[in-house]
């Protein structure tokens, strides 16, 4: 897995149909931008979809293309074949991979992933009860490197009507957190706040993220870029308390310890270390 798409937290959607947005997206301090094929597109233009994005990425810099993934249509779409193998010839040029929306088995990942060869990096967004209930197989995938959750349509496709605070939707959350730990990738990526322009909703729903143990979310304005990014680096106190931690088991030489009037031991050192790698992260963000 490539540290770019293992550390990011931010995933900014841009229609592909409007390469202006693409070249903001890209220059935005978002770790990657997904061009949207699926539902920012309407039916009649998704050929012209392809093609504008086929277009945009022979414009862009290698590092540019690196950061670059593509939300392809569902594998129960008449685009599918179309879309994977236009999916191929732009991983051939460079790009990270395909987001995977409506994903409920391994097979359609499979065909991406002989099609566009093992460059291409996969993520299965997770929008349907079946989709939670091959969460395994799906994190197990060839190239599957996160899980995203689709948490507005998976409301939808459950019958659910969620509270604001999503409360209902914890089980299923920690269900990706969970299946994505079992198969060894990344943490996952958790759905969007619809709000645009309420720092704290958006702020809020970071933090909940964070807590929960995904390792970023998708956002649909540049807005809540910097407000997530900024909830998923650690602040300078808790870089602080990880380096006291990590410098107190050096001087114990792994013992347990006390930093702080608090017990420090194996757990809490690994809590430290993804703290400082988080920092380390940030730090590089541009």
């Amino acid at each position: 897995m490539s540290d770019l798409l293992r550390n990011a937290c931010t995933f900014l959607f841009v229609p592909a149909t409007q390469p202006e947005r693409l070249h903001k997206a890209l220059a935005s301090p978002t770790d990657m931008v997904i061009a949207d094929w699926e539902d920012a597109v309407a039916p009649a233009e998704k050929n012209a979809a392809r093609q504008a994005l086929e277009s945009e990425v022979a414009t862009l810099s290698a590092a540019q293309r690196a950061r670059l993934l593509v939300r392809i249509n569902a594998a129960s779409s008449a685009w599918w074949d179309a879309d994977v193998q236009a999916l191929a010839r732009l991983v051939a040029a460079g790009i990270a991979g395909a987001v995977v929306p409506k994903a409920e088995s391994a097979a359609p990942l499979a065909q991406i992933a002989q099609a566009a060869g093992p460059a291409c990096a996969l993520v299965p967004l997770v929008e349907t009860v079946a989709g939670l209930d091959g969460l395994d197989a799906l994190a197990a995938a060839p190239q599957v490197q996160r899980l995203a959750f689709g948490h507005l349509d998976f409301q939808v496709d459950a019958g659910m009507q969620c509270e604001e605070n999503e409360a209902e939707l914890l089980p299923a959350r920690m269900a990706l957190v969970m299946a994505a730990r079992r198969a060894g990738i990344g943490q996952p990526v958790d759905g969007v706040t619809v709000e645009t322009k309420d720092a704290g909703r958006i702020e809020g729903d970071a933090r909940r993220a964070l807590r929960m143990g995904f390792g970023g979310k998708l956002c649909i304005h540049p807005a809540q870029v910097p407000l997530i990014n900024a909830v998923f680096a650690p602040s300078k106190a808790e870089v602080a308390h990880a380096q006291a931690v990590v410098q107190a088991m050096e001087a114990a030489q792994g013992g347990v310890c006390v930093v702080g009037g608090k017990m420090v031991d194996a757990p809490v050192l690994q809590l430290a270390q993804r703290t400082l790698r988080r920092h380390a992260w940030a730090q590089q963000r541009p």
